[in-house]
């Protein structure tokens, strides 16, 4: 048997360690789906089950893809302390985790979606809607998680760097939203990108979202060019900003190039944002997230 699987040995302990993370997982993602429901003022059972809200589901689903993000970093971190660390560790950052996805939604709602009711559409069934909003819950916590990962321990000094990732992802988040709007109306010249969701146009909820997951990506690999300092609390987040920011103009400058020479002869906004072409925009959504894969991986 050796001879056809090498495995790399495990530690006994580490089953107790997955068997305490899965539980407390089970635990907070049971809680942040009644509290999805709380936050709707309505009942996560009856709108997944007896009205069928596939955009309530969608939205629900980025949240929890969200927190697992969260955790996974959490469970990366915490299996080299005690069972009783590891636990408090696990349900610390899960709690974390939780509030900032509650607090990035309502600065998604009041600051870069400001201009629609975000909760009131998702309710109504608007899938485009959910979509986008799924996407900024997930690229938030890809972004939070790697800070997690490039901290040590679970000390004040940890969570005040993890809240400064956190700061850093909605800023960066806001500024390609904006730099998207803007191009959106000198294209179309008729419609805002948020009006356009607003009507459910599902190709420019999928394009937009991987602009999102893209710059959540680029952003994440800040942690290996920079060096955590305990202490540093304002050169971790200008640090975050700085690298951050860089990488985002890069990454939009390798797509737009990408994109002229991979779908030349495609009118692109013509494609997406006239003709409702969600396969056209599914392709520009894999090619923003796998450029940002390849940059990543240059620097992990």
């Amino acid at each position: 048997m050796q001879d056809l699987v090498n495995l790399v040995p495990l530690l006994p302990e580490t089953w107790f360690y997955l068997g305490i993370d899965i539980c407390i997982a089970i635990c907070l993602l049971y809680a942040l789906r009644l509290m999805s429901g709380k936050m709707a003022s309505v009942s996560t059972t009856e709108e997944l089950g007896s009205q069928d809200n596939i955009a309530f589901g969608i939205s629900v689903a980025g949240r929890m893809l969200a927190l697992c993000l969260v955790l996974s970093a959490a469970a990366a971190s915490s299996d080299t302390n005690g069972f009783e660390e590891a636990a408090m560790s696990m349900l610390l950052y899960g709690l974390v985790g939780i509030l900032l996805i509650k607090i990035g939604r309502i600065l998604n709602d009041k600051i870069i979606l400001n201009r629609i009711n975000k909760e009131a559409m998702i309710k109504d069934r608007n899938t485009s809607v959910a979509i986008v909003d799924a996407a900024s819950s997930v690229s938030t916590a890809l972004i939070v998680s790697n800070v997690m990962l490039w901290v040590i321990g679970t000390d004040l000094n940890a969570l005040f760097a993890v809240i400064s990732g956190f700061i850093v992802t909605q800023a960066i988040l806001l500024l390609r939203t904006r730099i998207y709007e803007r191009r959106f109306l000198a294209l179309s010249q008729s419609n805002t990108f948020q009006q356009t969701i607003a009507k459910g146009q599902l190709a420019v909820a999928v394009q937009h979202s991987g602009n999102l997951l893209a710059t959540a990506i680029v952003v994440s690999a800040s942690s290996s060019l920079l060096i955590y300092t305990p202490q540093g609390y304002v050169s971790n987040l200008t640090g975050w900003l700085i690298v951050g920011m860089g990488l985002t103009l890069m990454l939009l400058v390798l797509v737009i190039v990408a994109k002229k020479i991979i779908l030349a002869g495609l009118n692109l906004a013509q494609e997406v944002e006239q003709q409702h072409n969600v396969g056209v925009a599914s392709i520009e959504m894999v090619l923003s997230v796998g450029l940002a894969l390849i940059v990543s991986g240059l620097f992990t």
